[in-house]
């Protein structure tokens, strides 16, 4: 069963978490959909490196995702928040109850301020989870609650991304496309 993901990306974007994301979810059979937020395709990673995105996010308004995963990065979080057409498909991924999920600075720069965290414990990045309004589980690698999923850092991705492929494709596709990776 084809499971559809939104990958939004913006200039300053966190290549670890974005790359690992994209790759994760592609590598579980999720037709993944990178959509830039900016006015063009290629954006620039936080740390310099050039992305090519699939579509601008206006080209996404009219599909339905099974997810919506957010990578950090400043100011690339910053960049998601100020973005309507994407804050409109969020809010709309939490009223249908589908999957959204952020991590490091996003779940506190994008989700929390639009109200996207209410009723959900969640993790952040530790520079930005005083801006959690309940973090009672920011200790927490990845945290799921309902159907919103947040993870911490670029040293998390891997296992968020993995966590994410359990939610739509199960446990055991997990494990195959977790085993060739070598992880401990």
């Amino acid at each position: 069963m084809e499971r559809a993901v939104l990958v939004p990306v913006a200039d300053g974007s966190e290549e670890i978490e974005t790359v690992c994301l994209i790759d994760i979810l592609r590598r579980a059979g999720a037709r993944v959909v990178v959509a830039s937020v900016e006015p063009r395709l290629q954006i620039t990673a936080s740390r310099g490196v050039n992305l090519v995105a699939d579509s601008l996010i206006e080209a996404c308004l009219g599909q339905s995702f099974d997810l919506i995963a957010l990578p950090g990065g400043m100011p690339g979080a910053e960049r998601l928040a100020q973005c309507a057409p994407l804050l409109s498909l969020l809010q709309r991924q939490k009223r249908q109850q589908r999957y959204f999920a952020a991590l490091c600075a996003a779940p506190a720069v994008v989700l929390e301020p639009h109200g996207l965290l209410e009723g959900c414990r969640a993790t952040a990045h530790p520079a930005f989870v005083e801006r959690l309004s309940d973090p009672s589980a920011a200790a927490n690698r990845v945290v799921v609650d309902g159907h919103c999923v947040t993870s911490r850092g670029p040293g998390t991705a891997l296992e968020f991304a993995l966590v994410l492929v359990e939610l739509l494709f199960g446990a055991e596709k997990a494990r195959q496309v977790a085993d060739p990776l070598v992880l401990p």
